[in-house]
């Protein structure tokens, strides 16, 4: 039975799109009621396996893909992806819609009671379940996530700005709490894992030389890194905040092409991002230009203050010689 919309309002929801979006948010409401019990009634920490991709699954991830695909059937998906699939799941042959979705984003934060999230983004249904998805990334619909934190939120957008819904836990629906949300454009926060600097090509080290440099450097300012290794956390507080978020390519194996998945992962995000007056780009490519040619794709992932993902492309625009000579005397961790 399709939940009653009371449970999101729909004001802002397009009337095609409501029945999908009030299923997404009873599943949301029932995951973040039973990751609030974690340790009471189960382990949902504990090791499942594998995804199809290779990486590690926590019990809570095979929950959500569940809670989800479930929400998917019911509220006329045709086409479900999920980042715990191998393949496309056709659900209802006659559905307009196509759901990509990373079920529970930041699953190796459960046991430390760090923030976690769902990640979406929804299509029109195509004849195939590899042309619903293998297609550019600008022809979503409506993309979204929901953080699962100190408060539970859902952030959407359909294409007319970005709204911020609160979940009000005693009533047990989402009330709207923001309906134009913008990313602030001036903010002294960047967001990178720095521990992997040695592996970075020239242009991102050098940015981050500059961040780190502070008022001494180029930039003449005081800056301060964060790494929360949840991209829905990331991603929640540069909406909020500002700033600017990296994972790039690197030369390690597996990495060269970034590491996050653009169709689960990087197309919603860019979506939002660009919705709420920010940018999102591969390091020099706008993301919603990308075209997936596969269902687990990776790419590098710029996001945040239209301004800050400028600078960053800036620096890969140099010339690769002029790059040696401008920035082989700079160096991360130089006294």
């Amino acid at each position: 039975m399709t939940p009653d919309h009371g449970i999101l309002p729909v004001e802002h929801v397009p009337p095609a799109l409501r029945g999908l979006m009030a299923e997404i948010a009873a599943a949301s409401v029932a995951l973040a009621a039973r990751i609030a019990r974690n340790g009471l009634d189960e382990a949902l920490g504990a090791a499942a396996g594998t995804n199809s991709d290779g990486d590690a699954q926590k019990a809570l991830d095979v929950i959500a893909d569940e809670l989800f695909l479930q929400a998917a059937r019911r509220g006329g998906v045709r086409h479900y992806a999920s980042e715990e699939q191998e393949e496309v799941v056709v659900l209802r042959e006659e559905a307009p819609f196509a759901l990509a979705i990373d079920p529970l984003d930041g699953s190796s934060n459960i046991d430390t009671n760090v923030a976690i999230g769902t990640i979406f983004s929804v299509y029109p249904a195509a004849d195939t379940p590899e042309a619903s998805f293998l297609r550019p990334v600008r022809e979503q619909i409506g993309a979204g996530y929901v953080i699962y934190g100190p408060q539970t939120a859902l952030i959407c957008s359909f294409g007319d700005g970005v709204q911020r819904y609160v979940l009000d836990g005693v009533a047990g629906r989402f009330v709207l709490t923001e309906a134009q949300v913008q990313v602030p454009t001036e903010s002294s926060e960047f967001a990178v894992n720095a521990s992997n600097y040695r592996h970075w090509q020239a242009p991102v080290r050098a940015y981050v030389d500059d961040c780190v440099a502070g008022v001494e450097g180029p930039r003449a300012k005081n800056f301060n890194m964060r790494w929360i290794a949840s991209l829905v956390a990331e991603v929640h507080r540069i909406l909020s905040r500002g700033g600017v978020f990296l994972y790039p390519a690197d030369s390690r194996k597996g990495y060269e092409n970034g590491r996050l998945r653009l169709v689960y992962e990087c197309a919603p995000i860019a979506f939002l991002m660009v919705q709420a007056g920010g940018g999102a780009t591969d390091g020099t490519d706008p993301i919603l230009r990308a075209r997936a040619g596969t269902l687990h794709q990776r790419t590098p992932f710029i996001f945040g203050s239209l301004s800050k993902v400028a600078r960053v492309a800036a620096y890969h625009d140099i010339p690769a010689g002029e790059t040696a000579a401008l920035f082989g005397k700079r160096g991360l961790f130089r006294s």
